[in-house]
């Protein structure tokens, strides 16, 4: 219950402890979520003797940014970033290219053939030829190996077509394409100058969600490169991981010296700095990308589910 007083609302006391209620949940739920990432990057300047041992909690302990430089030695890391930056800007405007007309041609109730499309492009949706038949066929075209491979593979997302084209159908209304017809303007003008502006939010959000896709995306790369001049960020940052810890089958080695065992076990400590440091390093550049793209994300986002 709430009381009028003047020009404030009075609360009752069960209105407030409910609010109490929200406020601390949502406070543990944002802590939950922000302190992960909190701790990778304090984990990452910190000593990673102190890490291992656990003593790495609010503030850095020992502060160093070793594990850093151990890093950006590595000219792996460059180039995996510049294929990184290449496959997903080059992979992000094939996917909306074939994205959005698609989405756009099945949002239209008057093209003949929609629902046979509209199926086609569902079944491999639900059901997939399996990693060996797809492999064969990824060599049989000639895409092993290639500076393109990883930008031609899974052009599509289904699920990201379907949130387009519900988009396309509930939020341009059918009187300005009427419009446009009667002025004489031809589908595809309809399309550039009509559609395009207008789904400026459902753009942002599919760009988002590709462009993150293709920046995680190790898989393929594990699959079908092999080539180091070629492999991704993802993969890059594996190989120096698994390269460090090796380490850790030198000390389990009987008979050696001592000066060795001390250098395998500080490489191994700074291995552990490291993945922290390269956890760091692999999120950036989305971390800072996502606030200029957030008003239409959530736009975009709201418009799908809401209308759906």
């Amino acid at each position: 219950m709430q009381r009028t007083v003047g020009r404030h609302i009075r609360k009752s006391r069960s209105d407030r402890v409910f609010d109490a209620c929200n406020v601390a949940f949502m406070l543990i739920f944002s802590f939950l979520m922000i302190y992960p990432l909190y701790f990778t990057v304090i984990a990452s300047i910190s000593d990673p003797y102190e890490v291992i041992n656990g003593r790495v909690y609010i503030a850095p302990v020992g502060l160093t940014l070793e594990a850093y430089q151990n890093v950006f030695k590595e000219d792996r890391i460059w180039m995996g970033y510049l294929n990184t930056i290449k496959y997903t800007a080059f992979g992000t405007l094939f996917n909306l290219l074939l994205t959005i007309p698609a989405a756009y041609t099945l949002s239209k109730k008057h093209v003949l053939g929609r629902r046979a499309m509209s199926m086609y492009f569902l079944i491999p949706m639900y059901f997939g030829g399996g990693l060996v038949p797809t492999y064969l066929q990824v060599k049989a075209l000639g895409l092993m190996n290639t500076s393109y491979t990883l930008i031609l593979l899974g052009g599509v997302s289904m699920y990201n077509l379907i949130v387009t084209r519900v988009f396309f159908s509930t939020s341009i209304p059918e009187a300005l394409y009427e419009s446009a017809k009667i002025d004489g303007a031809s589908e595809l003008r309809i399309f550039w100058r009509i559609v395009l502006p207008l789904a400026k939010p459902i753009i942002a959000v599919m760009a988002l969600f590709y462009s993150v896709g293709h920046w995680n995306s190790y898989f393929n790369a594990l699959i079908y490169i092999s080539r180091d001049e070629y492999q991704p960020l993802q993969i890059v940052l594996r190989n120096i991981l698994l390269s460090n810890q090796m380490s850790l089958a030198i000390l389990g080695t009987d008979n050696l010296e001592a000066d060795v065992v001390q250098a395998a076990a500080r490489r191994q400590y700074l291995a552990q700095g490291m993945k922290y440091a390269l956890i760091f390093i692999s999120s950036a550049p989305l971390l800072i990308a996502y606030p200029f793209v957030q008003k239409h994300f959530v736009k975009g986002v709201m418009i799908g589910s809401v209308k759906g």
